[in-house]
């Protein structure tokens, strides 16, 4: 029977396919998606893929009808069920898969959904997603073959190889665990229960309305239960989780929140006893006190473009034993296998943290303090916002200004650092300032404002800035 397929262009994104259900997403994409990339599979001399979905209302029927793909073009689909992401890339690893499809609207809002993929172990994305679009509209697939499907339940290993990683010894702390109602919620469960100390686990049940809030823990309002909980408690530490799992968000004792590139830089130091001299990526909308944090403990900062598949892809490249991002994607290849795993992070934090003199809120403390704005998203139309930055890369060059150029400009001056960048995913351009005081902070605003107008764009809303950090 002839397959030809089109997906909504919208769908088809840098790092992976989303959309919302109903509108830009469909059964009928999920089983096309199953067809093409069984394609990609068998044309790279490969049979297996593992399959795996998240609690989102509309999970199941698009696994199911992805599997009916799959099946379609004589795939054996090893089937893992409902979880987090990093389980299904652990599967990967575990079960010697040729691939591996993860359904998740990973922290968008409810009515989302969406396919993150990997390929012989490695990310599939950006011109492999444009690429799978062009051969299903094209219906360049494989034969029509007869495949299989079964359950296969990898979740007890999956939980004994990162306890495997325990390194705290049995010292007991309090530590209060929020999930968010995410697809990480019963493995997360069952992890804490086999971990020396006290723990308790708020919104710990799969629900894919997301009752408590929204499951983003980088935004300081989805914290609030979390941190009060911590408070009430009396615990050493929260630890949050976005809803597929693959996003960590930490908050200490006292109830300050470890941003992504804060709580990289104890990662970071512990990592490097091991492997002194190591690469330690992380992307630009980090901290520059990371990337100095990351020399001073005998590493080598590298600087990378934001994106979990591109910083992926680095770290392989690099042989680097840790990366992360702002957004709270951790990477460990230092004992792991070099995938972002919000639940694998939070052992190796633990253990830091029981093996630490001191509690969480002091190391937060004594790191430099600078102040700086919110990662500020602002619209700009799909066709202008790499322009964009090529006019203000130009503007600055011209200026004869500091400007590293790894992923949109970011520019170092006296006072600090600014970013513009444009976003692979939306009509957005992306900024952030960074300075060592407050006036520092109001001329690194002043001078993103200029370059702005300077392309005829209106000064992003700096509302709700100054999380000092």
């Amino acid at each position: 029977m002839p397959f030809s397929h089109r997906f909504d262009p919208t769908s088809l994104r840098e790092y992976d396919i989303r959309g919302i259900v109903g509108k830009t997403l469909s059964g009928d994409d999920a089983f096309a998606i199953g067809r093409t990339f069984g394609s990609f599979v068998k044309r790279a001399g490969g049979s297996k893929v593992a399959v795996g979905y998240d609690g989102r209302l509309s999970s199941p029927d698009l696994e199911a009808r992805l599997v009916e793909g799959l099946v379609a073009c004589g795939m054996e689909v090893l089937r893992i069920g409902c979880g987090p992401t990093p389980m299904l890339y652990f599967a990967g690893v575990h079960l010697r898969t040729d691939g591996a499809i993860m359904v998740t609207g990973s922290h968008n809002p409810p009515d989302y959904n969406g396919f993150k993929s990997t390929l012989g172990g490695k990310p599939f994305y950006g011109k492999q997603i444009q690429e799978l679009g062009r051969l299903a509209a094209a219906g360049d697939v494989v034969e029509e073959g007869k495949g299989s499907s079964r359950q296969v339940d990898v979740s007890e290993a999956y939980i004994d190889r990162m306890l495997r990683d325990y390194d705290g010894g049995d010292r007991a702390m309090t530590v209060v665990w929020d999930p968010g109602n995410g697809s990480g919620a019963e493995i997360c469960q069952r992890l804490v229960a086999r971990l020396p100390g006290t723990h308790h686990v708020i919104n710990g049940e799969i629900d894919g309305r997301f009752p408590a809030h929204h499951p983003d823990p980088t935004v300081a309002k989805n914290l609030e239960q979390i941190i009060a909980e911590v408070a009430r408690r009396k615990a050493d530490l929260g630890i949050a989780f976005d809803g597929d799992a693959d996003r960590i968000g930490v908050v200490d004792g006292e109830g300050h929140i470890l941003f992504g590139d804060q709580l990289m830089v104890v990662l970071a130091r512990d990592v490097l006893k091991a492997k002194p001299g190591g690469t330690i990526i992380a992307d630009v909308k980090a901290s520059q006190v990371l990337f100095d944090e990351i020399g001073r403990a005998g590493g080598v900062p590298l600087m990378w473009k934001t994106g979990h598949s591109l910083i992926k892809s680095k770290m392989a490249e690099t042989g680097a034993p840790l990366a992360g991002e702002m957004s709270g994607h951790i990477f460990f290849a230092d004992r792991w296998y070099g995938f972002d795993d919000a639940l694998y992070s939070a052992v190796r934090l633990l253990g830091i943290v029981a093996r630490s003199s001191e509690p969480l809120s002091a190391t937060r403390a004594a790191m430099p303090q600078v102040v700086n704005t919110p990662e500020l998203r602002f619209d700009c139309a799909e066709d202008r916002k790499f322009a964009v930055v090529e006019e203000v890369k130009a503007r600055l060059s011209a200026e004869g200004a500091n400007v590293q150029a790894v992923d949109g400009v970011r520019v170092l001056t006296e006072d600090g650092w600014w970013l513009l960048r444009a976003s692979n995913t939306q009509a957005v351009l992306v900024a952030r300032c960074e300075a060592k005081s407050e006036e520092g902070l109001e001329r690194l605003k002043g001078s993103l404002v200029r370059q702005l107008e300077a392309s005829g764009l209106q000064a992003p809303d700096f509302s709700g800035e100054n999380a000092g950090h």
